[in-house]
């Protein structure tokens, strides 16, 4: 498609897109009170994670730590359980660290330029978009998967690559509506999560933009945006042991300080399959009374997957210095279980 005409359309989409917005906008707990700390809270939590998930999560957060003094304050273990279940925990740590920079080195008030908020920890471009003109209504678009998708099939071009990316954004700048910048935003970011839909579903009967569409025009939904391969996930097989003393309680053990889930809790495993008569004669010392065998299951992550089979083995011998005995109250209320591992108890 000529510049010119995918640029003219462009130029469209505000009136459009806002007019449609208006009314078919979801009630989203973020919107209520869209301050740059809330606002970036919510752009956080929704990385990887979807929108009805995090809602309730996002509540739970924000009755915790309703400010960034709050959070710059935290204990991990306190935003390890409150983000438990979430996945992704670097992100959470990320904000810890983003919100002592802003205390210490902003006086506790959020940047409101794109430089100062692009350099705290975790935030990209898109975050940094989303909170700039969200909060504080300023023309900095916030491009991500789903904005792509929809600018992609709209022009008839463009895939989701950095290139592509920092294109849009610099075509998007260029018609953002002075009045209304954070409504803008949203209402590419609601398009595309609730119409635009990937993997050949998108609602174009309900679409505000379909009458300037080049891939429904052209019967291209489905190519664009056009897509790299991925590369296999690779798959660790391991035996995982659910050990229990005399009194119920529970072994876990804290992951290392660095690489996956790092520095949470865990049940024991062993990065093989191992059979319960290995299991016996490698877990000797422990004197365990029984070894049962529970369903395997396994766990993707977005790399790697995990083909875990779990043993229940109850044991009264004097635990492993390493393992820290908790009782099902503190699975719930203390300890930081990854999803992976809290849904095999």
């Amino acid at each position: 498609m000529p510049k010119r005409n995918a640029e003219n359309k462009l130029s469209l989409l505000p009136d459009l897109l806002l007019t449609w917005y208006d009314s078919a906008k979801r009630d989203l707990p973020w919107r209520h009170a869209p301050g740059p700390y809330e606002v970036w809270v919510s752009e956080i939590m929704l990385q990887q994670t979807r929108v009805e998930t995090v809602k309730d999560y996002y509540k739970r957060f924000l009755a915790a730590l309703p400010t960034v003094a709050d959070l710059a304050a935290a204990d991990e273990e306190l935003l390890m359980k409150l983000w438990q279940g979430l996945g992704y925990y670097s992100r959470v740590r990320n904000m810890a660290k983003a919100a002592r920079t802003i205390m210490e080195e902003h006086g506790g008030r959020f940047p409101d330029t794109f430089e100062p908020l692009r350099a705290l920890s975790g935030i990209g471009d898109y975050t940094a978009g989303a909170v700039l003109s969200i909060a504080f209504g300023k023309p900095e678009p916030a491009v991500d998967g789903n904005v792509v998708r929809v600018l992609a099939r709209i022009t008839g071009q463009g895939s989701d690559d950095p290139v592509c990316r920092a294109d849009f954004k610099t075509r998007l700048k260029a018609i953002y509506p002075a009045e209304r910048c954070g409504d803008f935003t949203q209402s590419l970011m609601e398009l595309g999560a609730t119409v635009c839909l990937p993997n050949g579903a998108p609602l174009c009967e309900r679409c505000p933009v379909a009458a300037i569409c080049t891939a429904l025009r052209e019967g291209r939904i489905a190519e664009l945006p056009e897509k790299k391969a991925k590369a296999a996930r690779k798959i660790v097989e391991m035996t995982v042991l659910i050990l229990e003393d005399g009194s119920g309680r529970i072994a876990l053990k804290k992951r290392p300080a660095g690489g996956l889930l790092a520095g949470l809790w865990e049940l024991p495993h062993i990065d093989s399959t191992k059979t319960a008569a290995e299991l016996k004669t490698e877990l000797a010392a422990y004197a365990p009374e029984s070894i049962r065998k529970e369903r395997a299951q396994k766990h993707i992550f977005s790399h790697i997957e995990w083909h875990m089979q779990p043993y229940r083995i109850r044991f009264n011998a004097t635990p492993a210095p390493d393992w820290q005995m908790v009782t099902a109250d503190d699975l719930i209320n203390a300890y930081p279980l990854p999803v992976a591992f809290s849904k095999l108890l």
